[in-house]
């Protein structure tokens, strides 16, 4: 008798906690938005078991703090989203798209810090949860960012590793790579501006022809001629560079 009241009261406890989570992640006044960011590290600490069992409502309350209007709370939100990923692992896998597309959204912060707490969220996400999973994210928002917003994502795509997950690669990299060089100008700037992005997509072609070979070229074979041309300049563009490091060694 004992053992089933404990449990109840363990499952009312529960309950108080997540009201009360949920009240002040939602509530009107930035003070109380930030106690419930700290909250919520705190319970995923002490009860992860909790989060994880509630994680899809606990992150429709949380994933809006992260593009707060209160620079306070959006900051905080960042920093301390980099801990929770380790602690909720891949329990945040039905969530991540929103919770990506949050992430990305505020690289182009004119706050230097929530702009670097966005892109180290964004490096925890790639360390410690399925890669395969974030390449969609990823890769869908390229032809919609510009600033050093598609400076970072780009750069990330650039280290998939094809072996891995070539289907995914494949299905999600390509497109937004095709998308790149179809767009950039010949001094690597997209439309509406984003600075020079040239070294960054010259990072993906490269990486991607180490790891596909012949098959990157196959691959673009159904683009336009321009794409084509454009992949083989970059490709082109390498290989003074490898010979000359060859005679230095």
């Amino acid at each position: 008798m004992l053992g089933r009241w404990s449990v109840v009261v363990r499952s009312m406890e529960c309950t108080e906690k997540l009201k009360e989570l949920q009240r002040l992640l939602t509530s009107r006044e930035y003070q109380d938005r930030m106690h419930g960011v700290t909250l919520l590290l705190r319970i995923s600490t002490d009860n992860t078991g909790l989060i994880t069992a509630n994680i899809q409502k606990i992150l429709d309350w949380f994933v809006p703090r992260l593009q707060d209007s209160n620079k306070k709370v959006n900051l905080l939100a960042l920093e301390t989203a980099s801990e929770l990923v380790p602690l909720l692992a891949d329990s945040l896998n039905p969530v991540l798209s929103g919770f990506t597309t949050a992430t990305i959204d505020n690289l182009n912060s004119k706050h230097p810090g929530i702009s670097l707490g966005a892109a180290n969220l964004l490096d925890a996400l790639i360390i410690y949860l399925d890669n395969s999973l974030l390449l969609q994210p990823l890769a869908s928002k390229v032809q919609f960012i510009s600033g050093p917003a598609i400076q970072e994502v780009v750069q990330r795509l650039a280290s998939t590793s094809y072996a891995r997950k070539p289907q995914a690669v494949e299905r999600y990299v390509l497109p937004a790579l095709w998308y790149l060089l179809a767009n950039m100008t010949g001094n690597g700037v997209l439309p509406g501006g984003c600075g020079n992005i040239r070294p960054v997509v010259s990072q993906m072609v490269l990486s991607l022809h180490q790891q596909m070979g012949s098959g990157l070229q196959e691959s673009a074979s159904s683009q336009t001629a321009h794409v084509q041309a454009t992949l083989q300049e970059l490709l082109k563009a390498e290989k003074p560079e490898k010979q000359c490091s060859s005679v230095e060694t």
